[in-house]
């Protein structure tokens, strides 16, 4: 059985498109967000986190974790605090370009070792322009409150991005080619 390290319900309605059985259990640990370390390794560490916190209570399962950040000029985005702050994060975003790290691991037992295997999936986003007025009316909406980067490129944001290099999925949460890629690798072994 596959469990998902996450109560992101984007995760799971994509990870719903791979056709697996996976049950959800949300990982007791804490985020690391700090500049100092790069985005790529700082959301396989996270994502890693997550899944070996979950693994130890299942250790007969699978657990795949993911954890996901906006960079913009070396800048780490998590969450927004409020809606002063989901503003400042869309004012930053609003006529340029950024990336979304998402970073990917699975824990698993073969022959009573435990095995984890990390990635992480860069995607650059480019945002339009955007008023201060069109930012204050989608804060207003509540979505930016729970996305890194105060945005959700799947909900009322879409309507300012121009296009994205990558991955529209990692974006979103879960790049699940690299999820089935190494779900499948396992499946191998």
């Amino acid at each position: 059985m596959l469990i998902l390290a996450s109560a992101s319900p984007r995760r799971k309605e994509l990870l719903e498109q791979l056709g697996v059985d996976f049950k959800i259990e949300v990982a007791d640990c804490d985020e690391i967000m700090d500049d100092e370390i790069a985005p790529d390794v700082l959301v396989q560490r996270n994502a890693s986190e997550k899944a070996k916190a979950v693994a130890k209570l299942n250790p007969q399962n699978t657990v795949l974790g993911a954890d996901t950040v906006v960079t913009i000029d070396g800048k780490i985005l998590g969450k927004p605090k409020d809606r002063e702050d989901a503003f400042n994060m869309l004012k930053k975003l609003q006529g340029r370009s950024h990336y979304v790290y998402t970073g990917i691991a699975l824990v698993y037992h073969n022959e009573e070792k435990c095995i984890v295997k990390t990635e992480a999936v860069g995607t650059e986003v480019f945002f339009g322009p955007m008023t201060d007025k069109e930012i204050e009316n989608y804060v207003a909406t509540g979505e930016p409150m729970d996305k890194a980067g105060a945005y959700g490129i799947q909900g009322k944001a879409g309507a300012f991005i121009e296009g994205i290099r990558g991955s529209y999925s990692n974006v979103v949460g879960l790049p699940i080619y690299n999820v089935k890629k190494m779900l499948d690798s396992i499946n191998k072994e």
